[in-house]
């Protein structure tokens, strides 16, 4: 029995004229429960709490917020059973994806803590500069920036979550908690854990609401000092545009293509591709999201992936164990099944899959997809996959660099000469050769270029993100 206890109520008033969010499954639509939403006046207040407590967590010792952050990582352990199930009826996913969130977080945790004591501070002498000499140095430290607002969203909750919040605080931040309307329950009871830690009164806020109330006002507030986000590019621009002197961290969208060369072991890359693509039904950022492959291989490569593609299970998480769950709501599966609809009307060939039931899309390969074809371009989200054939390395290369994201791509093929040529072309933030695109290991640097995100994520490099430098010049002359 776990000595560590805390409501999901915690966080929500008695209030009687509070009005609520009610969170529904995409599994069965059932109400599963309800968070607050909150008024920009009450947003104001969770920020203000955040600024107030800064000045004292601030100052607390590196040693003492790292026993705080493992303290939370064995409470998030004892309960995994009951997060497990939260996760898989909040957000759709599958029971042993959801569980492999809860034990990755927790992993993530230690790390960040871990990590956070490494990073030192240096001193630089001011005779290596001509016409100075070592009466001059300076001292460089790093001092957190102040408030973090953290903006999460559906598809990994707990995970990505964390992957803000641990970093922030561990540097001496305080953070403001936005999670995505689904997933929100998620959030409260990480907020929860974090307090049953030990964490102080105001140094981890959660505001829950409309992003049409607060979204904005928040992430315009003047007391915010960062902003980190994960979520689509549409929003993420508008943030960007908005944000003004605020400096950003932010994953947004991708359409990681998948690189098959003619030496490459087909078995192995289709396994590897089906698995990257399919994946809680392809509801995530790197997801393999286009296949781009040499023109004499493409057939037997396509033999590989429907072997592999068949094997996946279709069906209802709460039911059995599945790889393939409904979309999060109908919006998400009517987007994946216009996809679908204009590559067939276009003259894609179905390989496999297209159906529907509901908001669960059964898994869907397309063969011949052209460039006039939408499934070629946009990022579906879900569970279909297009196969675009080229004629060299070349064409690969720059059809997968016309894409307007650039998060991942995935090059397969023994030559290792033209692995490292492919990959120093590719105009994305992660190169994977012989290997899905997939985010970590967590301490691995990720991040996107062009409309997939704004700096680098990674553990050691979200804990120097959301710091800064600062030079104290000593002169001993005078």
């Amino acid at each position: 029995m776990s000595n560590h206890s805390y409501n999901v109520n915690d966080l929500t008033d008695k209030n009687e004229n509070r009005q609520y969010i009610q969170i529904t499954s995409p599994l069965d639509n059932s109400i599963i429960g309800k968070v607050p939403a909150l008024t920009q006046e009450e947003a104001d207040l969770a920020i203000q709490s955040a600024k107030a407590a800064f000045s004292s967590w601030r100052n607390v010792p590196l040693n003492e917020r790292a026993e705080i952050l493992y303290k939370a990582a064995d409470i998030l352990v004892e309960h995994i059973d009951r997060l497990t199930e939260l996760l898989v009826r909040e957000v759709g996913k599958d029971r042993k994806s959801a569980g492999a969130e809860i034990t990755r977080t927790a992993d993530f945790i230690r790390f960040t803590a871990d990590t956070a004591k490494s990073i030192h501070g240096e001193s630089i002498q001011g005779d290596t500069f001509s016409g100075f000499n070592k009466e001059k140095f300076a001292v460089v430290t790093r001092e957190p920036v102040g408030v973090v607002l953290a903006i999460s969203p559906f598809n990994y909750p707990i995970n990505l979550a964390t992957s803000k919040i641990a970093p922030a605080l561990i540097a001496g931040n305080t953070v403001v908690f936005k999670p995505a309307t689904t997933g929100s329950l998620c959030g409260v009871e990480l907020v929860n854990i974090f307090k049953a830690a030990g964490l102080p009164e105001g140094v981890l806020n959660i505001i829950t609401g409309k992003g049409s109330v607060i979204g904005d006002y928040v992430v315009t507030h003047p007391d915010i000092n960062f902003v980190n986000f994960t979520g689509s590019t549409e929003v993420g621009i508008g943030i960007s545009e908005k944000a003004h002197m605020v400096p950003l961290l932010m994953e947004l969208g991708g359409k990681d293509a998948a690189i098959v060369l003619k030496d490459a072991d087909l078995a192995f890359a289709a396994k590897n591709i089906i698995a990257g693509a399919f994946s809680y039904s392809g509801q995530r950022c790197t997801a393999v999201k286009r296949i781009l492959v040499l023109d004499e291989v493409a057939d037997l490569l396509i033999s590989h992936l429907k072997d592999e593609i068949e094997k996946l299970q279709v069906g209802n998480p709460l039911e059995k164990q599945v790889d393939i769950v409904p979309l999060i709501n109908t919006k998400a599966a009517d987007y994946v099944w216009d996809l679908i609809e204009d590559a067939k009307a276009k003259g894609a060939r179905l390989i496999y899959g297209g159906k529907r039931e509901e908001n669960l899309i059964y898994p869907t390969l397309f063969d011949c997809v052209t460039t006039d074809m939408r499934v070629a371009w946009e990022e579906p989200f879900g569970p279909v996959l297009p196969i675009l054939r080229v004629n060299s390395i070349d064409e690969a290369v720059n059809l997968a660099n016309q894409s307007e994201y650039g998060l991942q791509s995935s090059v397969f093929t023994e030559n290792l000469h033209d692995a490292f040529h492919v990959a120093s072309r590719l105009e994305v933030g992660t190169v994977q050769v012989n290997n899905k695109t997939e985010r970590g290991p967590d301490h691995f640097p990720f991040l996107g270029v062009k409309k997939s995100g704004i700096g680098t994520q990674g553990i050691r490099y979200s804990i120097e993100a959301m710091t800064r430098v600062k030079a104290t010049v000593i002169n001993l002359s005078h």
